[in-house]
């Protein structure tokens, strides 16, 4: 199939393409790697008047250290998550996940901003942003906004984020020094979207967990953090019993769907071995038993 016509146009600027977004009265669309758009184009789900290309604006490309968070442009590519030594520094569990993504040819035209924006509950960059805390800056024609990771999906692929507004920035505060980090997900095969996935981040001081985040995909309309399994692990070392306790707890909050894929009982179960997993390699990691 073949897209409809559009104008197609580059600003020089960020505050350009904010002018052409207003402009076009919500007929205009942003492209950067168009890994989600160009499918959808073709496929005559989206019929814009303009598609505005952002990929090669400056701003939006850098990652940066700040002083409590490393800063990450949504123009930045997946590719480039994959291999910056700044994010395997600080984010080992971004690092990871980038692997996962897709093939690597799209990895190299993927950009953070267009998958976070995109929302598919089945990617693993909106389910890494709930677990790392991260806030995100969205720019509209007159001012910005800061929104947590936890806020910005309000259900299957809809961000908070208006037609005259660009995701600009994504924000991800540090992590204590010795976080554990586990990060697994099963697809049918490598490239394809996984069916379930988890990501734990866990903390340990003498023994035991002092802090503990748990994420979770392909168990909703939107990626999870599984709260009430994060509390039940505060103040206890990783038993078996304790694991399994946790990975029960996750598989009742999750409401996966059934499709041609898998069904929804075989998600629920696959989403409680990827949680077990994921907090096995967290707690070794967290206790020294393999490298961070």
């Amino acid at each position: 199939m073949k897209p409809p016509i559009f104008d197609f146009v580059s600003p020089g600027s960020l505050q350009e393409a904010l002018s052409l977004l207003a402009a076009g009265n919500g007929e205009a669309k942003l492209v950067a790697g168009g890994q989600s758009l160009v499918p959808m184009l073709n496929f005559r789900l989206l019929n814009p008047s303009m598609l505005i290309d952002v990929s090669r604006l400056a701003e939006l490309r850098d990652i940066t250290e700040q002083a409590d968070f490393l800063s990450i442009g949504a123009a930045t590519r997946h590719h480039e998550l994959e291999m910056s030594s700044v994010i395997a520094k600080h984010f080992p569990v971004l690092s990871a996940a980038m692997r996962h993504v897709a093939h690597l040819a799209i990895r190299n035209k993927g950009t953070i901003g267009g998958s976070l924006c995109h929302g598919d509950p089945a990617a693993e960059l909106p389910m890494i942003i709930q677990l790392l805390d991260a806030r995100l800056i969205v720019q509209g024609p007159d001012s910005e906004r800061t929104i947590k990771a936890g806020d910005f999906y309000l259900g299957a692929l809809t961000p908070d984020i208006a037609e005259n507004e660009i995701l600009v920035e994504v924000r991800l505060p540090y992590l204590a020094s010795q976080t554990g980090w586990g990060f697994e997900e099963f697809a049918r095969k490598s490239g394809d979207f996984a069916l379930a996935g988890a990501a734990a981040l866990i903390k340990a001081d003498n023994g035991r967990i002092s802090d503990a985040r748990i994420s979770l995909m392909g168990g909703d309309e939107i990626p999870l953090r599984a709260t009430e399994a994060e509390e039940m692990l505060v103040g206890k070392a990783l038993e078996p019993a304790l694991a399994e306790q946790v990975c029960d707890s996750v598989q009742d909050l999750v409401t996966p769907n059934s499709d041609l894929h898998a069904s929804a009982d075989y998600r629920r179960h696959l989403i409680g071995t990827m949680t077990g997993r994921a907090l096995d390699a967290a707690w070794r990691h967290a206790t020294g038993d393999i490298d961070a």
